[in-house]
């Protein structure tokens, strides 16, 4: 089956859309041709992150509306070979409904190795839309009380749209910042809160964080990327070492 994965989060902020962005950069290097979806539909943002928005023409609304060819949607990326998006609607009362996201994911997968879309944070309407075509999901999370809550909130919505495969990234991870905060005994406890297996750390890492919203290549040798490769490597079903730094 192909994987189509949807990365959501239980509140905003956590850089999921970073997370997105990033694997699939590291998946198109490698030559897989991936498909993001930006289902966060008012707020969309990764046109802004994959350097496309004066290319934009058309997006998911559109399609379903009739205006346009679904084909007509989906766009190429200049500086990421391989890697394509299909835009969210500007207009927050454009959400797409679940059912017809999952006969326009349908429509094209076949023309991509990885469908990856990218989720509202949260557990609305477009979380559900987001998550009901897929057959993965990474859940976001940052170690802040918060976050790990609303991951582990996520976890039990994702099981409840019948996806059995979700794991666990921890982001923008700060050794430091988290053994002075104190709030957890390590971060087998985080892990053990979320109720989900963990595939990858990505650790606070600002060239990253600077590449993807300039809509620029990320510098593939800096620690985010490395990450990000080590992300897609388990994915892929690789024997991937966890490395925390």
């Amino acid at each position: 089956m192909k994987d189509i994965i949807v990365i959501a989060s239980g509140k905003g902020g956590t850089g999921k859309s970073t997370v997105a962005v990033g694997l699939g950069t590291v998946l198109a290097n490698r030559g897989f041709r991936v498909l993001l979806i930006d289902c966060d539909s008012g707020m969309r943002g990764l046109d802004i992150m994959l350097g496309i928005t004066q290319n934009l023409v058309f997006d998911i609304a559109d399609a379903v509306s009739g205006s346009c060819t679904v084909e007509n949607t989906v766009y190429p990326c200049p500086e990421k070979q391989g890697l394509f998006l299909m835009p969210a609607p500007l207009n927050a009362y454009d959400e797409i409904a679940p059912q017809v996201l999952g006969q326009l994911v349908n429509g094209v997968s076949d023309i991509f190795d990885y469908v990856i879309i990218d989720s509202p944070a949260g557990v609305g309407s477009g979380f559900e839309a987001a998550a009901y075509p897929a057959n993965k999901a990474l859940v976001v999370v940052n170690t802040e009380p918060t976050s790990i809550r609303g991951g582990r909130n996520v976890a039990g919505k994702l099981r409840d749209c019948g996806i059995e495969d979700i794991r666990l990234v921890i982001n923008r991870f700060n050794r430091n910042t988290f053994r002075r905060m104190g709030l957890y005994r390590d971060l087998d406890e985080v892990i053990d809160i979320t109720t989900l297996q963990l595939i990858g750390i990505v650790p606070e890492d600002y060239t990253l964080a600077a590449a993807i919203q300039s809509g620029k290549n990320g510098d593939f040798t800096c620690p985010g990327m490395k990450t990000m490769a080590r992300i897609a490597s388990r994915i892929q079903g690789n024997n991937e070492p966890l490395l925390i730094k």
